[in-house]
């Protein structure tokens, strides 16, 4: 699929093709990792497109690319504990198992979330110390399990409304917000190396959400509990995406509680079909959001949230638009692809090349909330 946008396309003509590669320039610009979520095969999104595994496969295990993986699904509680103390590692360790066979980081995806919840959770009255439990319960086994194997997990997910508030959540309506220390507190107990991290959407921009993140993690460091990151989903959309410079503050205001930050889900959607005019918009957006990370010494990352149209979760909940990724549907890449590139290149911003990366750290506690 061609596309004549300018910019993306002279900077694709002015690199060689084998060295166009995200993982490879991201690392050059000073980050860990350039990455790329991935799903079980035969499941979900992938589900009829077995035709494309070869030549998909061949992309996600080239580190030059890809230098990190988290599995989209597989180890959400509604696929790892369906039922009460019946664990099924299946689906995560299919993509725990790419990553370890590939040499690529494994960021790890997620312990407590309100969405994608087995029905045994939502649905059963809890006490104060039965809930409390069943999450010391499913961290210890889920990370326990992973022990050694992950970079970062997504401890807590989603806990805020868009006015910064907490949101309404089974864990929440119980527990208020001890359930978030409870879920760090038990994390840090049971793998110490791993990094913790906050994650949510709509914080890539200062505002009221983005000020609830932060109080998330004043809150768990007021009480000595470990938080080493905040995670910026950044599921974004192409004609109304935040700012290179609001990217950039929000990350600066994350990186002065001394934690690190990652875009840990990006994508940016786009009305289809696809033409001209979105994909400029969609690969300033990839520009920006990867330009940014690049610019700001405490964002350590960028994880795309798969890297082939069709396995993408856009279509599926936002009707009418899709094409979020950076491979389209016959494996040619976006413009997007070249924008992101460029922006590893340091041309974003004019700045000439990364800020020595400071070091962060956060407090560690053994006790257990």
């Amino acid at each position: 699929m061609l596309f004549s946008v300018a910019a993306p396309l002279l900077v694709a003509a002015s690199l060689p093709l084998a060295a166009a590669q995200l993982d490879l320039y991201a690392k050059k610009a000073g980050l860990k990792y350039f990455g790329a979520a991935t799903d079980s095969p035969g499941q979900r999104e992938r589900a009829g497109f077995e035709a494309a595994y070869q030549q998909y496969d061949t992309i996600l295990k080239d580190t030059n690319e890809f230098g990190q993986t988290t599995p989209t699904n597989g180890q959400k509680w509604l696929f790892i504990e369906p039922e009460r103390g019946v664990f099924n590692f299946t689906e995560g360790d299919i993509v725990a198992s790419i990553a370890a066979k590939n040499g690529q980081l494994l960021r790890c995806h997620t312990l407590v979330w309100h969405s994608q919840l087995a029905p045994w959770v939502e649905e059963t009255e809890w006490t104060a110390e039965e809930l409390k439990s069943v999450i010391v319960t499913h961290i210890t086994h889920v990370m326990g399990h992973y022990r050694g194997q992950c970079y970062a997990w997504d401890v807590v997910n989603e806990a805020l409304n868009e006015d910064g508030t907490y949101r309404e959540s089974v864990f929440y309506n119980v527990l208020g917000e001890e359930f978030i220390k409870l879920a760090f507190s038990t994390a840090a107990a049971i793998d110490p190396d791993a990094k913790l991290y906050y994650n949510d959407y709509n914080i890539e921009s200062p505002g009221p959400k983005s000020e609830g993140a932060i109080r998330i993690a004043k809150l768990l460091q007021d009480a000595g509990i470990r938080i080493d990151g905040i995670g910026m989903q950044a599921h974004l959309v192409a004609s109304r995406a935040p700012s290179l410079d609001e990217q950039i503050a929000v990350m600066e205001s994350y990186g002065a509680l001394g934690v690190e930050v990652a875009l840990t889900e990006l994508d940016v959607r786009v009305e289809t079909p696809v033409n001209e005019t979105n994909m400029a918009w969609q690969a300033e957006v990839y520009k920006n959001s990867t330009g940014a990370c690049a610019q700001v010494p405490a964002c350590v990352g960028v994880t795309i949230w798969d890297f082939y149209d069709p396995f993408s979760w856009v279509p599926a909940v936002f009707p009418g638009e899709g094409a979020a990724l950076l491979w389209f549907d016959d494996f040619t890449k976006h413009p997007a692809y070249y924008a992101a590139i460029e922006a590893l290149r340091n041309k974003t911003g004019g700045h000439a090349c990364k800020p020595e990366r400071r070091s962060v750290g956060s407090r560690r506690v053994s006790q257990i909330y």
